[in-house]
């Protein structure tokens, strides 16, 4: 009979097969790539380094250490290259399929029923037992407020390119986790074996230094693939396990980018602006998008259904004479509302929407004004039986509108200590209420 740790070692395994196989696949395309591209002599390096390694890490082999020492030495340039290559890719893709896991157990939980350690109804969970009523937990988040910051750093070389075909492989090993069928799997791993083909073939590092221009742009991407869909679930996820509850908006993103000027002579009013007004396009871009595809959502019709007055309203503000939607209040109204938004993104950056159907309008003042119109259509959905439409898109877009505005995010504005101070001692003086500020 096996012993208890025998057994708990056994359960581990078959906990972790799912990932063993994954980095299994990586590594056999990765391997593949390599001797496709390189040549059958670079591959079989790159597996006899690899196995000594092993040897002398895992068995405690010394004589393996010592043939890997001196293989090592003995490298050319372009095979200490090829080598190093290998190597970071493998290691790369081990974590995105380490990542995949993560949630993949995650999911397991679910499932089954349980709480994970760690999750966020895990630790909510360990409240109510400690007696914590949801009502309490929200008035502690109502005084709170949590600010992730992006900065950029000058050590971070690796390239948006490569960032996006990892990003690229992680949603093809969850694709492949969801195959149903052996043709399906082929394809999931012939597209694996494409992202990995491009990666190879793609230079891992920059040969010239990023402009704040390039780290304002990297920051934004993460919204794009990130921030603005995520943080609204995360938020709803919340307001799941609190019901009853509905919570402030204390989570809000940070920058640096663009707006340290302590010790860098590349950043002034010029970046400043340009990184305001990035900032405000993605976030404007974003909400553009969701309202057109409301649009194509809420196709509800009069002629089977009521709408409250003021989305009635709402509908008959819009400049939208279309004769096959003036059934369609919720289309007509989001026209309008697309409308005036485009013309608040063509204030605030310059820039213009992708589509104008209608005629220009006036552009919103605030997020308010806008939050002020969805919630019209909100309150129109939940009292004529269509709340269920609410979620999938309309909640998450209002969510974001109250985290991230017209702004998206804060620009921290940092700047030495001796210039704080003399931008105060002259406003100061300026205003009469201290000649010598500096001399305090």
């Amino acid at each position: 009979m096996p012993s208890r740790a025998a057994a708990a070692r056994r359960q581990e395994a078959d906990k972790n097969e799912p990932l063993v196989a994954d980095i299994r696949l990586l590594g056999r395309l990765l391997g593949d790539v390599i001797r496709e591209q390189e040549g059958r002599e670079a591959y079989e390096l790159v597996e006899r380094i690899r196995r000594l390694s092993v040897a002398y890490r895992h068995k405690h082999d010394k004589e393996a250490g010592k043939r890997f020492d001196k293989l090592l030495k003995s490298l050319s340039g372009d095979q200490a290259v090829s080598v190093i290559r290998a190597f970071s890719y493998f290691s790369h893709l081990a974590n995105i399929a380490e990542d995949r896991h993560h949630i993949r157990r995650r999911d397991v939980h679910e499932r089954a029923g349980s709480l994970q350690p760690g999750s966020l109804a895990y630790c909510l969970e360990h409240l109510h037992e400690a007696g914590i009523r949801p009502a309490e937990i929200t008035e502690v988040l109502k005084r709170g407020f949590i600010s992730p910051v992006l900065t950029a750093h000058p050590t971070e070389v690796q390239r948006k390119s490569i960032l996006d075909a990892e990003r690229a492989v992680a949603g093809l090993l969850e694709a492949r986790d969801r195959a149903g069928t052996e043709r399906e799997m082929r394809d999931v791993e012939a597209l694996l074996r494409a992202r990995v083909t491009q990666l190879w073939q793609t230079r891992m590092l920059r040969y010239s230094k990023l402009t704040v221009s390039d780290e304002i742009e990297n920051a934004l991407s993460y919204y794009h693939s990130t921030f603005l869909r995520q943080i609204p679930k995360l938020y709803a996820e919340l307001e799941e396990h609190l019901p009853g509850q509905t919570l402030p908006s204390f989570l809000r993103m940070g920058h640096w980018i663009g707006g340290d000027r302590d010790g860098n002579p590349n950043v002034g009013a010029v970046t400043l602006k340009r990184a305001m007004q990035r900032q405000s396009e993605v976030a404007l871009r974003h909400y553009l998008t969701e309202l057109h595809e409301l649009g194509a959502e809420l196709s509800i019709s009069l002629r089977l259904t009521g709408v409250s007055s003021e989305m009635q309203s709402l509908a008959e503000r819009s400049p939208d004479q279309n004769l096959h939607r003036m059934d369609e209040p919720y289309r007509r109204a989001l026209t309008g509302m697309y409308a005036r938004l485009a013309a608040t993104l063509h204030e605030l950056t310059g820039t213009e929407a992708l589509r104008h159907a209608v005629a220009p309008q006036n552009a919103y003042r605030s997020p308010d004004e806008l939050l002020t119109d969805l919630r019209t259509i909100e309150a129109s959905l939940k009292s004529h039986h269509a709340e269920a439409l609410i979620a999938p898109r309309l909640a998450p877009l209002i969510r974001a509108v109250q985290v991230f505005g017209f702004h998206l995010a804060t620009l921290d504005l940092r700047q030495s200590s001796d210039q704080h101070e003399l931008v105060l001692a002259e406003l100061l003086s300026t205003a009469r209420i201290e000649s010598d500020y500096s001399a305090l």
